[in-house]
């Protein structure tokens, strides 16, 4: 169960704030002072469900072996789109998702498929598929150990 999430945004500030709206959460600084420009998304739900947003270009990387901590820092050529991306469920409605992000100016699209999700597309470069309550139970019921088992089989065998 994915529980926290760090994601990099040009407005950290108002990422954190539009998540914790979808979320009906909260949006604060991050409480580490050596992430002074980043903010956290809090859902307050029983899964601790928490969003970092930090500044575009911060790259998180290993700390030394001396040092427990991973360190960040400033990478000036970074790539605005990346592959990490999260399907979270949400208590907002579809409707309440699409009225954000029209708000927003955020790209969202209804994908069906294995099951559906609403995409999504925070400043229009980083991916999060939400799942309002009328669609979560599709993803869990697909996600079911079994359910998954046996598609994961019946995949391998058709290759």
């Amino acid at each position: 169960m994915i529980h926290h999430l760090s994601i990099a945004a040009q407005n950290p500030k108002h990422v954190a704030q539009v998540l914790a709206e979808l979320f009906q959460g909260e949006a604060v600084s991050f409480p580490d002072a050596q992430y002074s420009d980043s903010y956290v998304a809090v859902s307050f739900d029983d899964y601790g469900t928490v969003v970092d947003v930090h500044p575009f270009s911060i790259e998180l990387i290993p700390g030394s072996e001396n040092d427990a901590l991973f360190q960040c820092r400033q990478n000036p050529d970074a790539s605005p789109y990346t592959a990490t991306h999260a399907a979270i469920s949400v208590p907002v409605s579809e409707e309440q998702i699409e009225a954000i992000a029209a708000r927003e100016h955020w790209q969202t699209r209804h994908r069906k498929g294995l099951f559906e999700v609403i995409e999504l597309w925070i400043e229009n470069r980083v991916l999060i598929e939400l799942l309002p309550p009328a669609i979560a139970s599709g993803y869990l019921a697909f996600m079911e150990p079994q359910r998954l088992k046996q598609f994961f089989i019946a995949k391998a065998a058709s290759t």
